[in-house]
């Protein structure tokens, strides 16, 4: 028989009652779950193994949220939902400009937690890479090429450390190239990622992105801005 080992997943969080919360709601849905309740025991929980994705307060003791978001950023594109007791939208923007993949205001229902984990996980594990068993090969634009199997960019052979979020939104820009794509848009392609009419999530998205792989991200050659519709993305890098 043969059996898949259960996605992992890391809870950071100072709430003892809501850790074991999660351990439990997560563990009975079929993850392997450790909880900790500072940045201290995080750092010392991925020594031992990234996990699969992680949970992350924006509120704690000693080192914040967004400091080890940036820390993990860094390090590696493991998806990251992050936590707030605040809900506030400028948190949440600064959240994803750091590199949170996603945002979830306290107070959640677990089965809300549950279903956003599950489609950040499905993007980051998509098989977007093969088609009828056939491999895709990487998409060229400039000096960069993006690989839809190894979910990875890379500039003159040089990887670009890329969020799970920004990798999904290039490929979405490189399969409709030249084509104005609205916010809703994307959003539809973006399956599993969810905003209210005012969430300026994939403007974050789009700047993080710009920073990456603009010659100058004040000026952008690739991803272009629309007044009133939208982004367009020209693979020739051109302003004009």
């Amino acid at each position: 028989m043969i059996t898949s080992t259960p996605p992992s997943i890391l809870v950071v969080d100072d709430d003892p009652d809501l850790r074991e919360l999660l351990c439990t709601y997560l563990g009975a849905n079929g993850f392997s779950v450790v909880a900790v309740g500072d940045g201290v025991a995080m750092r010392a929980a991925l020594a031992n193994g990234l996990p699969d994705a992680v949970v992350l307060d924006l509120m704690l003791p000693g080192e914040d949220g967004l400091s080890l978001t940036r820390t993990l950023r860094t390090q590696s594109a493991i998806p990251i939902l992050m936590l707030s007791a605040r809900g506030e939208e400028m948190d949440r923007i600064i959240g994803l400009e750091v590199g949170a993949d996603d945002y979830l205001a306290k107070p959640f229902g677990p089965r809300e937690l549950l279903a956003r984990l599950r489609a950040l996980l499905r993007r980051s594990h998509s098989a977007q890479g093969t088609s009828n068993g056939l491999t895709v090969e990487p998409l060229h634009f400039g000096p960069f090429a993006l690989d839809l199997a190894g979910r990875s960019l890379r500039r003159d052979g040089q990887e670009v450390q890329l969020t799970s979020a920004e990798f999904d939104l290039l490929a979405a820009f490189l399969a409709r190239p030249n084509r104005v794509l609205s916010r809703d848009t994307l959003v539809d392609l973006l399956k599993g990622f969810d905003r209210d009419p005012f969430d300026r999530s994939i403007d974050n998205r789009v700047t993080r992105l710009r920073r990456k792989i603009e010659v100058d991200a004040a000026a952008p050659a690739y991803i272009r801005t629309v007044r009133g519709e939208g982004y367009l993305f020209n693979p020739r890098g051109t302003t004009t």
